[in-house]
């Protein structure tokens, strides 16, 4: 049975599950794992997968998917574009669609609006194929039937004024970041006034990555919240993120969180207001993933945060507040 949570309604007219299972294990591959949570999601009642070309486990995915007993039909379903093949959308497409062994998809995602060459490289910023002509190959695939939405990842204001203005199709959803540490509250409004929905991706700041401490979820604000309703730090945020009127899609392999995550809380108006603060505590406002340390030069895959439009200093820590 799936669970009794909230749903949205995108631009499209499709809905999707506030919460979701997101797929990336911390490296690609992870297959077998990956299909056991997805399988154990779905008996839990999650109704909504998302995975990715660049995850390395589609084939996984896919798989328990059919084997789960539910009906394709009941399931949202979202894989991603990757870097690499930015330069042939609809072959890469059609791969994921094999890989996942299904008709088609509930959402596609351009995961970053940088391209890379075949072999990893990335291409400089402005040269083709920039993210205005990917989106277009993008937009083509909607007349397939075989994809109901298509949405981006990872886009600032900066960058999404560039593809509304140049394109014809406004995304879906904007998956980003997204966080009590990080709740970009400026991109959610710019998004939602032009309807598009913020999808949390790392809701819970992948306390693994970020030197094993879990930031937030230890922050005395959630866990006092957690207290009063006896439940887990995760459930306030997540629950924080869907009431403000965002998807989330964490991920977790153990069963009891699994069913916790999509077990959400009816916060107060100052439980909100107290989770809407932590960012303005000193060190909070800031990225908790590492991708950040990956460039000695402080790039993300190539492109300077200006580039990306994100008001960022080296390590994702916000310049100023929003």
């Amino acid at each position: 049975m799936a669970a009794n949570i909230p749903q949205f309604t995108l631009n499209t007219g499709y809905k999707i599950p506030s919460v979701g299972l997101g797929c990336w294990m911390g490296s690609p591959g992870g297959g077998e794992i990956a299909e056991q949570m997805c399988k154990t999601a779905l008996q839990a009642g999650y109704r909504h997968i998302d995975t990715a070309y660049g995850y390395g486990n589609e084939e996984y995915v896919g798989k328990a998917i059919r084997e789960s007993g539910v009906s394709r039909e009941e399931i949202f379903l979202t894989t991603k574009l990757p870097n690499h093949h930015h330069h042939k959308v609809k072959e890469s497409f059609e791969e994921s669609l094999r890989k996942l062994g299904v008709d088609y998809v509930d959402l596609y995602l351009m995961h970053w609006p940088q391209a890379y060459t075949e072999d990893n490289k990335p291409i400089p910023y402005g040269r083709s194929p920039t993210f205005v002509e990917t989106w277009k190959d993008m937009e083509a695939l909607l007349d397939t039937g075989k994809v109901r939405s298509i949405g981006v990842s990872n886009f600032s204001i900066k960058l999404l004024e560039v593809l509304l203005r140049e394109t014809d199709v406004v995304p879906a959803t904007n998956q980003v970041e997204c966080h009590p540490c990080l709740p970009s509250v400026d991109l959610k409004l710019w998004c939602e006034q032009r309807g598009i929905l913020i999808t949390a991706y790392s809701p819970l700041g992948r306390p693994g990555e970020f030197d094993g401490k879990p930031v937030f979820l230890d922050d005395p604000s959630v866990v006092s919240i957690a207290k009063s309703h006896n439940a887990s730090p995760a459930q306030v945020a997540l629950s924080w993120g869907v009431k403000r009127g965002t998807a989330v899609i964490p991920k977790s392999q153990n069963p009891e969180r699994i069913k916790q995550n999509i077990t959400l809380l009816d916060l107060t108006d100052e439980e909100m207001a107290a989770l809407n603060e932590i960012h303005l505590k000193p060190g909070m406002h800031r990225s908790l993933l590492r991708y950040h340390e990956y460039s000695g030069d402080g790039t993300i895959f190539g492109w300077t945060y200006e580039q990306l439009g994100w008001n960022m200093t080296k390590g994702g820590i916000v310049c100023s507040l929003d």
